[in-house]
């Protein structure tokens, strides 16, 4: 009798042994079909070109294709919608925060919860940069804020919708600014106005300015990201050029539909750290007007807390209330 309890409960220990394993494989051989990184941004973004550099190098880690599908408009809500409709830990959203942060201070309703989107890795951070004509002759930002203030209501500008423009009508709120804003669906158009003189200041991506830059004709006056940028290092930050009210990081990363999986966390943020640490890629990153920068689910999650912060700030300096 005591032999045949002992074999029983050998029998029953190794079946619950067996059962508690069968969850810790299931995670660890992630991905089990291809992924799809969903952008909300048109193709040859910085953020775009970042994904598919990522995506193929992921591709071959996984032994699984990871396809990337742009989904441009609707203020990235379409893209979100996409991703957290999906309900699929095999579809993740590769986004800058500031395309969703600012969403509560841009929309009177959403057809999202801000929990229903979690982070999954941080990946790099977008130089963004206040440029001006060359033509207006001005250098510093001081110079470009005596030249607003002599002139107020005279001068335009425009900047890539969401955070980053509510960061730009809230610096010019604080300084006591008079500036006129054009709207732009096409962000090419506005650099290309910009170039010529038609608009005197815009707030975006270093990537889509650059070569612009490289022909003498925007001049870049700060980068409103926290840190300095080896990449731009005649440029300060708006900070260092003392406007602190410029300041808002161009913060990039991987997040996905509520219930993601921690071992596919901790999977996608290691390898995407080890690919971006390689310095030819780094290099790569670098031309596109990102800075690796990569990090955990944790770390992504506690970046895009301070971001969320920093919009709601610039909310009560603009008087807007959020919906969220």
């Amino acid at each position: 009798m005591n032999i045949l309890r002992r074999s029983f409960l050998a029998l029953a220990c190794a079946a619950v042994a067996a059962t508690v394993a069968m969850p810790a494989q299931a995670q660890t051989a992630w991905p089990t079909r291809p992924v799809k990184f969903i952008i909300p941004l048109g193709p040859g973004s910085g953020v775009d070109i970042t994904a598919r550099l990522l995506a193929d190098k992921l591709s071959e880690r996984w032994g699984q294709p990871v396809v990337v599908e742009n989904r441009p408009g609707g203020d990235a809500i379409v893209a979100i919608n996409a991703v957290v409709g999906a309900k699929d830990d095999h579809v993740l959203l590769f986004a800058p925060a500031s395309t969703f942060t600012a969403h509560p201070l841009l929309h009177d309703s959403l057809p999202y919860r801000q929990d229903d989107l979690v982070p999954i890795a941080r990946v790099t951070n977008t130089l963004i940069t206040l440029g001006v004509p060359s033509e207006l002759g001005v250098k510093t930002v001081k110079e470009l804020t005596d030249k607003i203030k002599a002139a107020p209501g005279k001068l335009n500008y425009a900047s890539v919708t969401g955070a980053n423009d509510l960061m730009f009508a809230a610096f010019l709120k604080t300084e006591k600014l008079d500036m006129a804003k054009v709207p732009y669906k096409d962000t090419v158009q506005a650099i290309n106005d910009l170039a010529e003189g038609r608009i005197q200041a815009y707030v975006g991506a270093y990537a889509i300015m650059r070569p612009r830059v490289q022909q003498g004709k925007v001049t870049v006056l700060a980068l409103t990201n926290r840190q300095h940028a080896k990449a731009l290092d005649a440029v300060p930050t708006a900070r260092e050029a003392g406007f602190p009210s410029l300041e808002f990081d161009g913060l990039v990363g991987l997040l996905g539909a509520k219930g993601f999986p921690d071992a596919a966390k901790q999977r996608i943020a290691k390898d995407i750290r080890e690919i971006v640490s390689d310095p030819a890629v780094g290099e790569k990153l670098s031309l596109t007007g990102q800075v690796v920068n990569p990090g955990t689910a944790d770390e992504f999650a506690g970046d895009l807390k301070d971001q969320r912060d920093a919009v709601a700030r610039i909310g009560q300096t603009l008087g807007i209330k959020a919906s969220q």
